[in-house]
This record gives C-alpha cells, sequence and structure tokens, in this order.
C-alpha cells in the first residue's frame, strides 16, 4: 500500500452511517488551533466498499478515524500494526507515514480510561473489576483500559454468552480475570463494579436500564455509556437516579480524538514546536458543547 510521501494535510472520517458524526467539528476545531490547515471530512463507507475506497484515495493524507463498522475490515487495507492493535484486533485509526505507508493504532483505550476517570474513578487504588456490556471493538478497548487502569479483572455482559469466547480470551492474556454473563444479571450486580461501560448500540441498553430498579444493592460506580445519541439514554438516566456518576460517548469521542490529532500531526508540525494541548482539548470540548478538559498527554504503545 506504500503511497507517495504525504506532504499536505488530508485527513477524514469512515464509517456506515455516518452522518452524525461529530468528529468533523471536533477535528477542525483542533486543526485551526493548532494553526494547520488540514482538509477534514466525513466518508460514508460500507465494509463492501472499503476495499475500492481505499485503493481510490488520491492525493496525500495524513490520517483516517475509523468507526463502526469498519474498525475490524480496515485491518486488511494497512501495512502495519502498533501492537495495541495486533492485540486487540481492532483499530479505530490510521496514520500514513513519511514514506507514505499506512500504521493502525486504537485510541480508543485512552477515551475510555480518561472518561472514566472524568466521572471519578480513583486509580490510587489497584483492583476489582470492570463491568463490560456488549461486545465488538469497542468492548475489546475497554478490556485493554481495565488493565491499563489497574484493575484485576473483567465480566462481559452480553445476549450470548458463546460469543464472548474470544473477548474473554483477550481478557486473560492481558493478565486479567475474565467472566461471561449473560446481560439480564446486570441490574443484579452492577453495584459490585469499579467501573462500567456499555458499549451497546443506542437504546439496546434500555431494558437493562429498566431492571435497575431496586437491584442496586448499593452505590454505583462510574460508569461510561458510548452511545450518545439521543442522550440521556435509558441506561444514563437510570444510573443516575440511584446516585451513579454517568459521562456519554463524547467524553470518549473528545480524548480518543485528542490522541488522533497527535497522532495525525505528529510529523507535519514544526520540528521542536511546543503546541498549546491544553487550549486545543478545550478547543476541541467546546465544539461538543462540553467545559474544558484537562489535556491527554498519550503513551500510544
Amino acid at each position: 500500500m506504500a503511497k507517495d510521501t504525504v506532504t499536505s494535510q488530508t485527513a477524514g472520517v469512515l464509517g456506515h452511517p455516518i452522518a452524525h458524526s461529530r468528529s468533523p467539528v471536533l477535528h477542525r476545531a483542533a486543526y485551526r488551533t493548532l494553526g494547520l490547515a488540514v482538509d477534514y471530512h466525513a466518508h460514508d463507507v460500507t465494509p463492501e466498499d472499503l476495499p475500492a475506497f481505499m485503493a481510490g484515495l488520491t492525493g496525500e493524507w495524513l490520517g483516517l478515524s475509523v468507526t463502526m463498522p469498519l474498525k475490524s475490515p480496515m485491518m486488511r487495507q494497512v501495512d502495519r500494526f502498533s501492537p495495541r492493535v495486533e492485540r486487540l484486533g481492532f483499530l479505530n485509526t490510521v496514520v500514513w507515514e513519511a514514506d507514505g505507508t499506512t500504521t493502525a493504532y486504537n485510541t480508543d483505550v485512552e477515551g475510555i480510561v480518561e472518561s472514566l476517570v472524568f466521572a471519578g474513578f480513583d486509580g490510587s487504588e489497584a483492583g476489582g473489576r470492570m463491568g463490560i456490556l456488549g461486545g465488538g471493538g469497542t468492548a475489546a478497548a475497554a478490556i485493554a483500559a481495565a488493565h491499563l487502569m489497574g484493575l484485576s479483572g473483567v465480566d462481559l455482559f452480553v445476549r450470548t454468552p458463546a460469543k464472548a469466547a474470544e473477548h474473554a480470551e483477550l481478557a486473560r492474556g492481558f493478565g486479567l480475570a475474565a467472566r461471561v454473563r449473560s446481560l439480564q444479571d446486570f441490574p443484579t450486580v452492577a453495584a459490585g463494579f469499579r467501573a462500567v461501560v456499555a458499549t451497546l448500540p443506542p437504546r439496546a441498553a434500555d431494558p437493562t436500564a429498566a431492571g435497575l430498579a431496586g437491584e442496586t444493592g448499593g452505590g454505583l460506580p462510574p460508569l461510561l455509556d458510548a452511545a450518545y445519541d439521543p442522550w440521556p439514554s435509558a441506561l444514563a438516566t437510570a444510573w443516575g437516579s440511584w446516585g451513579g456518576q454517568v459521562v456519554s460517548g463524547l467524553e470518549m469521542l473528545l480524548y480518543q480524538a485528542v490522541a488522533q490529532v497527535r497522532l495525525f500531526t505528529g510529523r507535519v508540525l514544526p520540528a521542536g514546536s511546543a503546541p498549546d494541548w491544553a487550549a486545543v482539548t478545550a478547543a476541541m470540548a467546546a465544539a461538543l458543547d462540553l467545559p474544558p478538559r484537562t489535556p491527554l498527554t498519550p503513551s500510544i504503545p
């Protein structure tokens, strides 16, 4: 897939459907703040159309943000994987290197960790478990996040437990104790986790939310509900009503995008420059109508 050396500043987001994506407004705010004229647009691409789209790219690119349902199919379209992507089997970022080749990264992990910290997760204490609702690429990223957060195990709540074997094996590879459970069991044990990540599509968690009433058994941990349209979700509303702190997928979107911007711009910013990442993060948060956030300083393996 080697191409001519990339010198211009073009990037975008791919997915299907994509019209709802907030990535363009988010990334454009970052590049304006950095003083870079990056042309960033959304592209509606299905898994079936992805090979032709990638083969037909002309001009020169900095990178791509990759969303569902392309986080796995895109793996076959890149030249190399970061160690994290190789381990997870899912990406959300493609970066063109100076020689025109492409590298896959996954910044969803940073998005999850930072979101849960913002929601009140206390990282000073090791151990405990994370509850993860749903499967797929975001659930895989949540497993990696649990490892980075110093947790000791994960419970994977899915509709069909037999389909979660690969995610359970992934968790064990990180040294995490993994349990696969039915999604309908979650309300009765929700209070027993140090953090919870819901990766279900919009409205798919509504039945789970209804089951929370009277079943919490105590205080609830911080929850990241990766869905953000509509918001608040039924799960977020129920969680908040029982005293739990909740953040939406917009928080995750913000922090994973800050990490993407760092990757996209690493070779085009002037050598020796020290960008004001606090200002960049604040501008990106404002683009999502969020208050200013602490700047992310990731080290993405």
